[in-house]
């Protein structure tokens, strides 16, 4: 099988090349801005890199398309802060550039297997959130935090829509906050804008204090990317068992409010030499959401994954308990 991955150097897609080239004998087309992460797989002789533009590549994307056997549009942003302050960027990376690329797929006939996301669910007042029920809830336009949401929503309706109308072959993931190495930098964490371990771990690190906003008491179900990555290979190998189909991706399992992972992530840090001290003197503040992000935040108190379908026609289920992801998380972040 050839695969194409778009955003290929990020979170998400340096992880699923590592598990594809360690674990079967596909060969990957990779594609990105940068290929940081990506520079221990040069010479593996299933592996290729370019480097490029999603903006503006469309002939490479067009081509490199025609030439896969499944497409994966990886690029995009998935940090609130960004929804706030890049709030045009957001939708045009992750809905028009997106559309794009699904209507390449489209036009060649390829099968593509979308990151959706849990945020699609918004503000959904079920306690367990299924793909295919529950509804799909966001708040008002003043709240730009929604714009990232919507957009996600959209492309959700257009591929299936595509999927109806046209015959396009598709999968959509939807990832519950997976965590794991390369989640984010200490520069992002360093201009407030990394997700949360890495934010913590950065304020820690450098004598801030955590800041749990609103009290950090919002419920999240947080997934190992090991976990996640071993359900892309699943779906990548059985088209049949997945086509069509939306699967939730997370770990119900591990579902901690945001305080309760800073003391985690700061008992964590005072079992790693190199972390003890600055642990030892951690500290943690609360401030309101409009302080710390403005006046277009908006938050989901909780977010909880059925699973149910992927196990069902995958056999897929999580393995890696909430200790274990955190640890593994911060580990990833001690020099040598």
């Amino acid at each position: 099988m050839n695969i194409l991955i778009l955003g290929a150097n990020g979170f998400i897609g340096s992880h699923l090349i590592e598990g594809i080239l360690y674990s079967t004998d596909w060969k990957v087309n990779a594609f990105d801005l940068s290929g940081m992460n990506l520079e221990k797989y040069e010479g593996h002789p299933n592996f290729s890199f370019t480097q490029g533009d999603i903006f503006t590549a469309d002939d490479w994307m067009r081509k490199a398309i025609a030439e896969s056997g499944a497409v994966l549009p990886l690029a995009g942003i998935a940090k609130p802060a960004y929804y706030l302050s890049k709030p045009l960027w957001t939708f045009e990376l992750d809905f028009e550039q997106n559309l794009k690329i699904v209507r390449m797929c489209a036009d060649a006939k390829k099968r593509v297997i979308f990151p959706s996301t849990s945020e699609v669910y918004g503000m959904s007042t079920d306690t367990v959130l299924k793909e295919d029920e529950s509804p799909l809830i966001v708040g008002p336009i003043c709240k730009m935090r929604w714009i990232y949401s919507c957009g996600k929503q959209m492309m959700d309706r257009v591929i299936a829509a595509y999927g109806q109308e046209r015959g396009l072959r598709y999968t959509l993931f939807r990832p519950f906050n997976w965590i794991g190495p390369r989640l984010d930098t200490f520069r992002d964490a360093e201009e407030r804008t990394a997700r949360s371990i890495t934010q913590m771990v950065f304020d820690v690190l450098s004598g801030r204090p955590i800041t749990l906003v609103n009290g950090g008491e919002q419920h999240r179900s947080f997934t190992y990317v090991s976990d996640g990555i071993d359900a892309l290979l699943a779906i990548l190998a059985d088209e049949k068992a997945s086509d069509g189909k939306i699967f939730n991706i997370g770990n119900p399992g591990n579902n901690a409010s945001i305080k309760e992972l800073a003391h985690l992530v700061i008992d964590i840090m005072k079992e790693i030499p190199s972390f003890r001290e600055a642990a030892e003197n951690a500290q943690v503040t609360v401030m309101p959401a409009e302080q710390y992000y403005g006046n277009g935040y908006d938050d989901m108190q909780n977010r909880v994954p059925s699973i149910e379908a992927i196990g069902r026609a995958l056999g897929w289920a999580p393995k890696i308990p909430l200790r274990e992801a955190v640890e593994q998380t911060i580990l990833s972040y001690v020099e040598g």
